[in-house]
């Protein structure tokens, strides 16, 4: 992994955001705004520093198993490409895959597409998996499943409950999750107003994936058997997965 160095332009523009944050003149509305704004840049330090070493957006490493945005969840044997640490390499995705073509047999990710744009960095994203696996590789996606939430709207009281402590008992928002519309609009558009927690910007069900996987040139999509030796075992419940194969 290339050394971190600072840009001066975002460690200025650092400095000024968290000034303002701190402000107590500073609004509601344009502190979420400037949040937001903080986690792009951090973000963008450190694409910046990968970036620079390999400014052809394209790395040395030769992985053959490869995991997308894992964050802390980290899968043995498995090269982990993500947008801050910890990670093999620190590279913001939505800018494409670092890697050669046609390299990799496996690719792996869960809970990771929902958090980028659609259909600019998602579709983009699609591509870029589909350039860098071997010809017969394959790309296994998990999403919070928006089919299986819907189709249990409105719920029963304790599907309810458990969805909510499924999904929001460590959150500061617990409290202003009251009904089961709240959790629809969390799949659809995650919005806790903390710095702990990074929006969902676009909701999919297998059908949405497939489209998503065959518009990108892969020749098959079907549902993926969880695997818990590769999955966390925590995102199976409510989820979707599919197996893309180039």
């Amino acid at each position: 992994m290339p050394a971190y160095r600072s840009v001066p332009s975002l460690d200025l523009l650092g400095e000024q955001i968290r000034s303002m944050l701190e402000e107590p003149s500073t609004s509601h509305g344009l502190a979420r705004a400037l949040r937001a704004a903080a986690k792009e840049i951090e973000i963008s330090r450190c694409h910046h520093a990968s970036s620079r070493a390999w400014p052809n957006g394209r790395t040395d490493a030769t992985p053959k198993k490869v995991q997308i945005g894992g964050g802390a969840h980290r899968i043995d044997g498995f090269f982990n490409i993500d947008a801050v640490p910890p990670a093999d390499l620190l590279w913001d995705v939505r800018e494409g895959i670092p890697l050669q073509d046609g390299g990799v047999q496996f690719m792996f990710s869960e809970h990771f597409l929902e958090h980028i744009d659609y259909p600019r960095s998602a579709k983009h994203y699609a591509r870029e998996a589909h350039r860098v696996l071997t010809d017969g590789g394959r790309l296994v996606t998990g999403v919070p499943d928006a089919a299986y939430l819907l189709s249990h709207y409105p719920a029963n009281p304790d599907l309810a409950t458990e969805m909510v402590e499924r999904w929001y008992s460590k959150r500061d928002c617990l409290g202003d999750i009251n009904t089961f519309l709240d959790l629809i609009n969390y799949l659809f558009r995650d919005q806790d107003d903390t710095p702990n927690y990074t929006p969902h910007l676009w909701a999919y069900d297998q059908e949405k994936l497939t489209h998503l996987f065959i518009e990108a040139g892969f020749r098959s999509v079907e549902p993926w058997t969880f695997d818990p030796k590769i999955a966390n075992p925590k995102r199976e419940w409510a989820s979707v997965y599919v197996i893309a194969t180039k």
